[in-house]
């Protein structure tokens, strides 16, 4: 977006250096990337960056109203509601199509969720980009004016509170086989709370332990990275049932893993949000089903997303009330690379301590791609692609 910048970037890339980049950044932390890491950032104009803030702002109005929280509830299936909720998500992020506005670049909303994303690996991979290529020093990845200790100090007050870093576990299923496991052992390192798998808890009355050197740990508070979806279709099982009433606090409760979601997609207005239905809702189909895409309501990384939607494969859904419609949002060609251009999807990461009255902008990621969708089945055998960050002046 910065052509300058583009081209100085671009003149200086090498494989060598690239190839360097990334032993480092797989070898920092405990676990590697199992994920593509982009050549390079997206290095965004001060112009683009304006327009990206408002529209966050746009969003998250009305987000924090009241209507909005109050109706989130009902996004909540019934047999997952798990007790003792909060009034707002810790974690927020707002996912962004960077699209073309006749000659000016501009941000399209196409997914939010009210769940942690790849808060600790996102502050490694900055420091060690900074490292290997010439990131000019008067840009920053950063937002609402935090530098990366100011981030970390953050980080840790909402996670940790005052409590030992020991009692506070980040809880996951299998955490050593997800893809992002990278992230769990960044914020180990950084604010050094374990990684527990959801089978390991013990459970004794209304209170919770794991294990370490064989001696049972209590838990006092739970970052959750645990997804539902995830857990009915594996049928995991643990003697810690998330539906009882335990005395622990949830840092980042499971309900708004629901709450903002998809789900909230319809509801949401601007010129920032594409049209989007529920399915369920609507009295008849939008007249060209070729610009709209299907999504289930509650999957996660793309699961039963289809970008061929006609009126045959609508009307064969049973549970229509489980799907919205959204309009399709064209990619702009954004960075140029050696052998053709990228496109790019922003995701806005947000921190909310619990008194504050609206979250705060802390920090971005970016995922590229030069396929049909985003993710890596649609980009396979391409350069270029894959997770990243963008710098803004």
């Amino acid at each position: 977006m910065i052509p300058k910048l583009r081209e100085q970037f671009n003149a200086q890339f090498s494989e060598l250096r690239y190839n360097a980049f990334l032993d480092e950044l797989n070898s920092i932390l405990k676990y590697p990337t199992d994920f593509r890491v982009c050549e390079t950032p997206l290095f965004l104009s001060e112009e683009f960056n304006e327009e990206l803030v408002k529209a966050c702002d746009d969003i998250t109005s009305q987000i924090i109203k009241k209507d909005f929280t109050d109706k989130s509830v009902n996004a909540i299936p019934k047999h997952l509601i798990v007790p003792n909720d909060a009034s707002h998500p810790v974690f927020l992020s707002l996912d962004f199509a960077i699209t073309k506005n006749e000659d000016k670049f501009f941000p399209k909303l196409i997914e939010l969720q009210g769940f942690p994303t790849l808060y600790g690996y996102q502050y490694f991979l900055n420091r060690t980009v900074r490292k290997y290529f010439d990131i000019p020093d008067d840009f920053t990845c950063y937002y609402s004016g935090l530098d990366e200790d100011e981030y970390v100090d953050l980080l840790e007050r909402i996670i940790l509170d005052d409590e030992d870093p020991e009692n506070v576990i980040l809880l996951e299923i299998e955490p050593h086989k997800q893809k992002t496991r990278i992230d769990f052992a960044a914020m180990e390192k950084l604010i050094g709370i374990p990684e527990v798998c959801v089978t390991d808890l013990i459970k004794r009355d209304k209170k919770l332990f794991y294990k370490k050197d064989g001696q049972e740990i209590p838990i006092k508070r739970i970052y959750n990275r645990v997804i539902f979806d995830e857990l009915e279709r594996k049928q995991i099982e643990s003697s810690f049932n998330f539906f009882d009433e335990v005395d622990v606090h949830w840092v980042g409760h499971p309900n708004w893993f629901f709450r903002i979601s998809k789900f909230s997609l319809p509801q949401l207005k601007g010129k920032y949000v594409p049209q989007c239905y529920y399915l369920n809702e609507l009295e008849k189909y939008p007249e060209d089903l070729s610009q709209f895409v299907l999504k289930p309501l509650f999957s996660f990384a793309g699961l039963g997303v289809e970008v061929d939607v006609t009126k045959e494969k609508l009307d064969s859904i049973s549970d229509k009330d489980n799907y919205i419609l959204q309009q399709k949002v064209e990619y702009a060609p954004v960075i140029k690379t050696p052998d053709d251009y990228s496109k790019v999807e922003i995701r806005m990461m947000y921190l909310w301590e619990e008194n504050s009255p609206k979250p705060e902008l802390v920090l971005n990621l970016i995922r590229t791609s030069k396929g049909k969708m985003m993710g890596v089945d649609f980009n396979k055998n391409k350069t270029w692609v894959g997770s990243s960050l963008a710098y803004h002046p």
